[in-house]
């Protein structure tokens, strides 16, 4: 299943093991015990051939806990021990031997608890990680190389070991590990571990032969190469980097030079004598002298001349130096160029070096103790903020002089966080916001909507904004909530206290949208009435129609229209009768037939209509009986009279008169037998006049309510009004007043009496008073922060300020808000920071190395010559007072020297002034300047002084010819607008408020070059650093649509339908502006509601029949067959009845009336009846059984021997022809429907009920309601059109620093953020959140060491020396590839005198200049990239390093074996590389090309190779291609690649021929353990399965043999023309010793 076992580790003491079985246990056990006797020098007895053969010694057990009284070694543990058969079974004791039997009890140490802190374990070091198949019998190997044909592809998995040993933590000495293990588990004694594949040393390429050391005779050349990366697990050491060769430019003439001066090194400074000394010393000198006469010491003769009159110079001003005038001398010594000393007077030499000079005895620098800690930066608690700050200092006792030690730091400081008992709590800052502002509607508008739309009455989904200020939350809260006194909130403080994300500054908002009135149709006139029918006194009538609201406004009922209007008329009433119906004719002489009576059926209503109690109509006039014939069968008959049609009129007036009309026909003739005749035509139609009341419409207008004003006499409770922060507990009521006027209609107002005074509406109403809110605002916060500290460069006036925020608005004539909400002052000036500078005092008097010392030296009796003087230095403050030494070295700039080399002028010397500054030009490019010296004392009277070209007294100079250009550099900015914003609306911010596009300017840098290509001031050139164009930044255009079309007719006219209206597309966006909605694929938006059609609003209206037009004419008779035709219409149907005809589409053609009927018409004294009446319905459901009918009543008897038709129909109920069943159908809601002022936010969706006949046909909603049928269904539904939201920026921010702080690169930049992002349709966030311009172009000055000269040895050939440099003032454009050019000092004045952050400049230095018989190491060499070790370029997580080298140099070709090893040191580094190696290739120059080897980086690590035929894979070791075999030389070195002969068949891409090299182990072993071949060609083998050589390997070597009979005839010829040049190559991989390839010809 996977289990691998591990290898059985070695039984030891204790017996561990790994997967062992139970019979391994005891073996293992048996093996323990004798070892561990064995250990204790217990003898284990030879045992003799025996019957006890088979079985094993006795088997011990494990042993017990360790048992005792007492803690420590006196404890007693025990075992058990048994006999075991070698098979493994138990047996008798008496079966093992006795004498070899273990002791099961033995002395052991009893641990106990307190003994875990006397004894630990110590953990060894991990030994060498040796790979797991070199690993066996517990033996660790050294790590061997791989094999040479192995290719390390990778870290090879190994295992480390270690030591573990339980000790006494007290002394450490051994202790039983049972004792730890009683603690602890043992720490494990071995892990896992990765071999790194060996590394080999990689070295450069050699550098070019440098000159000859000597410029005639024998010498050397060398070049040198580096060590690119270290050898590292075993790979092959670095090669020699340095190559010789010796060279001979000429021969010497006359005797080569042998010798040369060397001076050594200055020995250490050293104090001059004591004064006694020296005092006893002038005495024995002088005593010599005095009989000899010879010289008098020149300083006794000093000292006398002073007299103990010290200069004043000679006192330091300051007790910070300890300055000692000391001497150091030096060797000087003639070495012969092999390097062996030789007497001085073979160096032939006039003037030799100096020996002895003076110098300043080193004193370190010295501080005092560190002072007190000062105060805790941060003065409050608060563990959950950042610590503060303390610091201390130290004062400089004595500055460091001669080379000592410099000073510490003068100034530390350490974290420090306040006790919670010792300061006050820290303050907590939170956000805090002010109210919301009003919503706006109009900042959602597009900007086609802002153009075409009135924006008054905007309502639905808007924006609305706040301000968002920081306080402090931990302070005592104002009481403004509470005290209506005080108006003031917390004061705001600095947003950059407060943390977290701010709240939210805008919001969504809605503001309801106002529902409009929606009123009924007229009602038709009611009949004249009194105006009170409790007060009939006065005889003033109106007629009276109404209609009533249909949807209540969202304002009251103050916004509808009139609801009443009324006509003045005469005899009014209050209560009427109604006809209700005339009951049949009854014929007055009882017959069946002749005149007469109908007797009306009546009730009593009111004005209203309404039906009363008859009594109220006691005063009205009864209906009267009408008179009415029945036909005798003689008669004409007629029909009965059809409704009275609509009044044509409304009104009466001078020029129209309402007429109504109702006609009637004749449905069958007389006999003219004395019969009564039919009527004729005219009397077949009766008018009559209707509305005859004049047109004088009146009735009551009002006007809008007015404000509410307050009326005291009446309170309500503050929960119904609306109180605001810091508003009045309780709210007055008010009242409203509104101007109420009679109106005729058509004319105008008129006197109020002319409207029903009972209608009149209220002028006056109640209404809840706003409660008043004042403005309130915070208190001011506190003054900004004035400069606490000085100001750089002057007194330069800064400004301070404070404001106040707006936290609420005033309404409802509240107080208003203050005027003033920012203030800002003048800050008090602050004093000009304080500069500190060193000020020097004169030299001291110029000291000689004393005479004692110099007295052998050429014009020792002179007191002249080079000594030393020093001077004191002070710290001294800008305005000249003294100051701490410590504020210098802290923000001066760097010490002056306090000593200088001086020259004391002996009496030949030539003394001069020093040189005068150049006189002043007068204009540049013109004239010439000078300076001049002057020649002091007795040397103006020496002729060799003042010989003019060795010491001239005058210098002249042509003045500077400056000449300057500008050019413009980099690259344009960003187009950008000129600043400045427009407030919005109550702080709100808007769309438009900033201005986003339009004309801006873009800009680009302006630099200045003087006549020598260097960067100077912008201002030389007369520029003010910049070039200014002109831009646009494109304004974003929003999409457009045209305005929404009319709404279609409803696309059904009976029933629920839908109607559409539709925008089409304009113009697309543009330049980030709004998006336009989905479109289809004509550019169009639809719009689709549903919609109802009234299924009566379209009736058809027939005209009465015509008369009867009989076929078969019988005139006598007037009777048969007929045809009667009318007019059928449709026309729109209103609450006064049809008034217009219509299409007829829109009426159902299925209950279309028909135009014209057949029939027969009935002849006298036949039976006449009447017109069918409706048919009955039809009981449900609709199943065929049930039936329906109609009937017909006779009109005219028939006369004697005739009889009527049947007069009474039925058929029966089938479904969907005469009988249907009805159910509700709902529709799919609508979009959401706005309010047409909104553009977003909560609107209404609806659908609707339709009631739809069985067949499918939609009809009206009375067929479903008078079945009952449940309506569960909500028709309305709120819902939400997400807003567009145009996305909203802040301001930009102010400009930043400049990037760079010179050059031509700096730039500025500004950033805004987005406040809210774009929503919906909203016009989306551009993408330039940041702009940049480019900084003015500044030169960047600094300090900067020039480059050290030639080591000099003064007055020698070599030894050591003095190199020296500059520090000057350097100017460049700051980018990383300009170069830099020295310029005047004055340039780099207002920078620190400092090199790389460095104050103290190091301005020489000892060096050695070599002699010609040294061999010595090169300086470093930088160091090398930081690479990282790789196999096959992936990282093996072994670390990156650098490594740099240097190289051994000789001059004299006999003493390199003098020469010193050569060095390289490494270090680690982060960010390493991973480095591959490959040949390059030159073009072939006949036989031969060039080769060398590459890194991946492009450098080369090997020499140029000149190849002929065979070139080199840069792998390893030089070795041949496969296919080829190698000739070696007799040192082991590769000679040439000989053909091997097999047939070879070449994959894609072989070379033949080629020199490959693989891993390198050892370059000069023999070819036969050169590594293994590898390519990738394929090979026929020469031998076969059973050993032999086949046989076309016999006719391959018969071939082969010809050939080189044949090669060798060629060369043999060819060498007998001319030797061959000799081959000499060198191969160098990974970093290997050279391996040379010499291939010769010779003659034979």
């Amino acid at each position: 299943n996977g289990l691998q076992l591990s290898r059985w580790l070695v039984c030891g003491l204790g017996c561990r093991y790994s997967f062992s079985q139970v019979v391994m246990i005891r073996n293992c056990v048996h093996f323990c015990f004798l070892e561990a006797n064995l250990h204790r020098g217990v003898k284990i007895p030879r045992q003799e051939p025996s019957s006890h053969d088979s079985l094993s010694p006795l088997s011990p057990g494990p042993w017990g806990r360790c048992m005792g009284n007492e803690c420590g070694p006196g404890g007693r543990q025990s075992r058990a021990v048994w006999c075991t058969h070698v098979d493994g079974w138990t047996t008798l004791p008496t079966n093992c031997p006795p004498a070899v039997r273990p002791d099961n009890q033995q002395s052991c140490f009893r641990v106990c608890d307190w003994h875990r802190e006397l004894y630990d374990w110590r953990l060894g070091q991990w030994s060498p990680c040796v790979p797991v198949a070199l690993r066996s019998g517990g033996e660790v190997p050294p790590p061997a190389a791989p094999p040479p044909s192995s290719v390390c592809t990778g870290r090879e998995e190994g295992i480390q070991t270690r030591e573990v040993a339980c000790v006494r933590t007290s002394d450490g000495a051994p202790a039983d590990d049972a004792i730890c293990e009683y603690f602890e588990p043992r720490p494990r004694l071995e892990q896992a571990c990765l071999i790194p594949c060996p590394r080999d040393c990689v070295v450069s390429q050699f550098s070019p032969w440098t000159g000859c050391s000597k410029a005639c005779g024998i010498g050397l050349q060398n070049r040198v190469r580096n060590v690119l990366a270290p050898p590292a697990f075993g790979g092959t050491p670095c090669p020699n980097l340095t190559d010789f060769q010796t060279c001979q430019p000429r021969a010497c003439e006359g005797q080569e030079g042998l010798y040369s001066l060397k001076v050594g090194p200055w020995s250490p400074c050293a104090l001059l004598h004591s004064r006694s000394t020296r005092q006893a010393k002038r005495r024995r000198n002088k005593e010599r002298n005095r009989g000899k006469g010879g010289p008098r010491d020149p300083d006794t003769q000093e000292l006398i001349k002073k007299k103990r009159n010290r200069n004043r110079q000679n006192r330091q001003e300051s007790q910070l130096w300890d300055l000692q005038v000391g001497y150091q001398s030096r060797e000087v010594t003639c070495n012969h160029r092999n390097g062996s000393p030789v007497a001085l007077s073979l160096c032939r030499q006039e003037d030799l070096p100096v020996t002895f000079q003076s110098c300043i005895m080193p004193r370190d620098c010295v501080v005092n103790e560190w002072s007190a800690w000062g105060p805790c930066s941060k003065d409050c608690y608060d563990p959950n903020t950042p610590e503060g700050v303390r610091s201390r200092i130290r004062q400089v006792q004595l500055l460091p002089v001669g080379g000592g030690t410099v000073c510490p730091s003068l100034e530390e400081s350490e974290p420090c966080s306040p006790k919670a008992d010792e300061v006050p709590p820290c303050p907590t800052y939170g956000w805090k916001t002010t109210e919301w502002s009003e919503c706006r509607v109009d900042v959602l508008l597009s900007q086609q909507d802002r153009r075409r739309s009135n924006q008054t009455g905007l309502c639905g989904g808007g924006v609305q904004s706040r301000e968002v200020y920081c306080v402090q939350t931990n302070a005592d809260l104002l009481t403004y909530l509470s005290n209506l006194k005080d108006k003031e909130a917390t004061r705001p403080v600095d947003m950059d206290l407060c943390t977290g994300p701010a709240p939210n500054t805008t919001q969504l908002c809605h503001i309801a949208c106002p529902v409009e009135c929606e009123v009924s149709s007229w009602t038709a006139w009611g009949p004249c009435t009194f105006e009170n029918c409790d007060d009939q006194a006065a005889k003033k009538g109106f007629k009276m129609r109404k209609r009533k609201i249909i949807n209540e406004p969202s304002g009251g009922r103050g916004n509808c229209p009139h609801l009443v209007e009324a006509i003045p008329c005469d005899e009014p009433t209050c209560y009427e009768w109604q006809l209700v119906k005339l009951e049949e004719c009854v014929p007055d002489t009882g017959t069946e037939c002749g005149p007469g009576t109908q007797i009306p059926k009546v009730q009593c209503i009111n004005s209203s209509g309404d039906m009363v109690d008859q009594q109220l109509c006691r005063d009205a006039i009864f209906p009267m009986p009408v008179a009415c014939e029945v036909p005798c069968p003689k008669d004409c008959v007629l029909s009965p009279w059809s409704q009275w049609s609509l009044c044509s009129q409304t009104c009466s007036g001078k020029t129209t008169e309402g007429k109504q009309m109702r006609a009637r026909s004749i449905l069958a003739y007389s006999s003219g037998e004395g019969g009564i005749p039919c009527p004729n035509n005219s009397a077949l139609q009766e008018v009559r006049s209707c509305n005859n009341h004049p047109c004088t419409v009146y009735h009551w207008q009002t006007g809008p309510w007015g404000q509410c004003t307050e009326d005291t006499s009446i309170t309500i409770s503050a929960g119904n009004g609306t109180a605001g922060l810091g508003g009045d507990a309780t709210c007055s009521v008010g009242v409203q007043v509104r101007k109420v006027i009679c109106v005729r209609v058509n004319v105008g107002q008129v006197p109020p009496k002319k409207c029903p005074e009972s209608l009149r509406p209220d002028t006056v109403r109640p209404c809840p008073l706003p409660c008043k809110r004042d403005c309130i605002v915070t208190s001011f916060s506190e003054w900004t922060q004035c400069p606490s500290t000085c100001q750089e460069g002057g007194n330069v006036k800064s400004k301070q300020s404070w404001n106040r925020i707006i936290i609420q608005l005033p309404t409802n004539g509240g107080q208003e808000c203050p005027d003033v909400l920012y203030e800002e002052r003048d800050c008090e000036p602050q004093p000009v920071c304080q500069g500190y500078r060193w000020k020097t005092h004169k030299w001291r008097r110029c000291q000689l190395v004393p005479w004692y010392i110099r007295q052998d030296s050429p014009g020792a009796q002179e007191t002249c010559g080079q000594g030393l003087q020093t001077r004191a230095i002070s710290c001294r403050r800008q305005d000249g007072g003294p100051a701490d030494i410590r504020e210098c070295l802290k923000s001066a700039n760097s010490m002056p020297a306090i000593t200088q080399p001086c020259q004391l002028p002996c009496q030949d010397d030539c003394q001069l002034t020093n040189w005068s500054k150049f006189s002043q030009c007068t204009a540049d490019c013109v004239g010439v300047r000078t300076r001049k010296r002057a020649l002091v004392g007795k040397s103006k009277k020496k002729d060799k002084c003042r010989n003019p070209q060795m010491y001239p007294l005058s210098e002249i100079q042509y003045c500077p010819c400056n000449k300057y250009n500008a050019q413009p550099v980099g690259e344009w900015s960003d187009c950008i607008l000129p600043e400045g914003r427009v407030e919005g609306t109550l702080g709100m911010r808007v769309q438009g408020d900033v201005k986003e596009c339009g004309q801006g300017y873009r800009y680009q840098a302006m630099a200045c070059y003087d006549q020598n290509g260097r960067l100077v001031e912008t201002s030389r050139c007369n520029s003010h650093g910049y070039i200014e164009e002109a831009c646009i930044i494109p304004c974003p255009s929003d999409c457009k649509l045209s305005e929404w079309s009319n709404w279609s007719r409803c696309s059904k006219s009976c029933g629920s339908g839908v109607k559409v209206r539709s925008k089409w597309l304009r113009e697309k966006p543009y330049n980030g502006g709004r998006p336009c909605p989905k479109l289809d694929h004509v550019s169009q938006v639809y719009e689709v509601v549903p919609c109802v059609s009234d299924c009566s609003q379209y009736i058809w209206v027939a005209e009465p029949w015509s008369l009867w037009k009989v076929s078969n004419v019988d005139l006598k008779e007037n009777c048969g067959e007929g045809v009667q035709t009318r007019k059928v219409r449709c026309m729109q149907n209103t609450v006064d009845g049809p008034v217009d005809a219509v299409e007829e589409y829109l009426c159902d053609p299925e209950e279309m009336p028909l135009g014209a009927q057949e029939s027969r018409l009935p002849c006298p004294e036949d039976c006449v009846l009447s017109s069918w009446g409706p048919w009955s319905l039809c009981n449900l459901p609709c199943n065929g059984f049930n039936r329906r009918e109609r009937m017909a009543y006779p009109v005219r008897l028939p006369g004697m021997g005739k009889q009527c038709l049947v007069s009474k129909q039925s058929e029966a109920c089938m479904l969907n022809k005469n009988c249907y069943h009805y159910t509700y159908n709902i529709t799919d809601w609508s979009t959401c429907q706005l309010s047409e002022k909104a553009v977003c936010g909560n609107g209404i969706k609806t659908r609707l009920l339709d009631c739809v006949r069985s067949d499918g046909k939609s009809v009206d909603l009375k067929f479903c309601e008078e079945l009952g049928l449940e309506k569960k269904w909500q028709m309305n539904a709120s819902c939400v059109v997400e807003c567009p939201v145009n996305c909203q920026l802040s301001d930009w921010s102010p400009w930043s620093q400049c990037s760079q702080t010179c050059g031509l690169i700096g730039k500025m930049w500004r950033r805004r953020e987005v406040i809210q992002p774009s929503q919906g349709d909203g016009r989306p966030c551009p993408p330039e959140m940041e702009q940049w311009k480019p900084c003015p172009v500044q030169p960047c000055y600094r300090w900067q060491y020039s480059p050290w000269s030639e080591c000099r040895v003064q007055d020698a050939t070599c030894g050591e020396g003095l190199r020296q440099r500059n520090v000057s003032c350097f100017v460049s454009d700051g980018s990383q590839d300009g170069e830099e050019s020295m310029v005047e000092e004055e340039l780099c004045g207002g920078l620190e005198m400092a090199v790389d952050g460095q104050k103290q400049f190091t301005l020489e230095e000892m060096c050695t200049v070599p002699c010609p018989s040294d061999c010595y190491l090169m300086e470093w060499s930088p160091w090398s990239s930081c690479q990282t070790i790789c196999v096959n370029g992936v990282d093996q997580g072994l670390g990156s390093v650098q490594v740099r080298s240097r190289p051994v140099i000789a001059q004299e070709p006999e003493n390199l074996l003098q020469c010193p090893e050569q060095a390289w040191e490494t270090r680690p580094c982060i960010g390493g590389q991973c480095y591959k190696y490959q040949w390059m290739t030159g073009k072939w120059q006949g036989s031969s090309r060039l080769v060398w080897c590459q890194r991946s980086d492009g450098l080369n690590v090997t020499g140029t190779l000149i190849l002929f035929l065979h070139y080199f894979l840069c792998v390893g070791v030089c070795v041949c291609e496969d296919g080829y075999t190698e000739v070696m030389t007799s040192d082991g070195l590769l000679d040439q690649c000989t053909l091997i002969p097999v047939l070879e068949i070449p994959a894609a891409g072989g070379t033949k021929g080629d020199v490959k090299t693989s891993r390198a182990v050892d370059p000069t072993q023999p070819a036969a353990e050169q590594p293994g071949k590898f390519g990738r060609a394929w090979f026929l083998q020469p031998f076969g399965p059973d050993g032999m050589l086949k046989t076309w390997v016999y006719g391959v070597a018969v071939g082969a043999l010809v050939l080189l009979i044949f090669i060798a005839s060629m060369i043999y010829l060819a060498c007998a023309k001319q030797p061959l040049w000799a081959l000499e190559a060198w191969c160098t991989v990974r970093g290997l010793p050279s391996a040379k390839l010499d291939v010769k010809c010779s003659l034979h």
